[in-house]
């Protein structure tokens, strides 16, 4: 792919998650993309086929790039990192991908489908806390006995955490909370 068309759909892809955060994913069109962008339809199909593969590339590239940003000198500074930016997410008032992300796996259990971007991102972060609890149990920081239990455990309370922001509301102390009390297991006693 030449520069200009890694650009173009670099475009795309960045519109339409405008898109995306402000209508969700049922309700988004190929038509509305085309629109967003002020391309013609037949120039939006160069590059994808459907809102679904949009979205599949949007929900990847996001996870990648949450993956690479996690920094830190020790293993607990990374997983600090790492649960702050999902902190900072489930927080945000701006308009973001949560219910679009949700709609979308929803959508994709309904056609039978479980082979998804989302579910990728699940994995990967699951994978990002793991490799850090590994890290950190074997420089002595965590303990833990069951390394995969735990990384489950944070993943799903972090899936929880931003769902139930979206639905019944959460505060910064409810979350600072949940993660003193899930993260204490992790603290290798002296």
């Amino acid at each position: 792919m030449s520069d200009k068309a890694a650009r173009k759909r670099q475009y795309i892809i960045d519109t339409a998650k405008t898109v995306f955060a402000d209508k969700g994913f049922k309700s988004v069109t190929m038509k509305d993309i085309v629109e967003a962008c002020d391309i013609s339809r037949g120039g939006l199909y160069i590059y994808f086929d459907s809102t679904e593969s949009i979205f599949n590339e949007i929900i990847s590239e996001a996870a990648k790039q949450s993956i690479e940003s996690v920094t830190g000198k020790t293993a607990g500074d990374k997983l600090a990192f790492f649960l702050n930016e999902q902190k900072k997410e489930i927080l945000s008032k701006d308009k973001s991908l949560a219910t679009a992300l949700y709609e979308y796996l929803f959508y994709m259990q309904s056609i039978g489908n479980s082979d998804n971007a989302a579910a990728d991102a699940f994995h990967m972060g699951l994978d990002t806390i793991e490799a850090i609890i590994r890290e950190g149990v074997e420089s002595g920081e965590f303990y833990a006995d069951d390394v995969h239990t735990i990384a489950l455990n944070i993943m799903y309370l972090m899936e929880g955490l931003k769902i139930a922001a979206r639905t019944t509301g959460v505060s910064e102390k409810d979350i600072d909370s949940q993660l003193i009390f899930i993260l204490g297991s992790l603290i290798a006693e002296e």
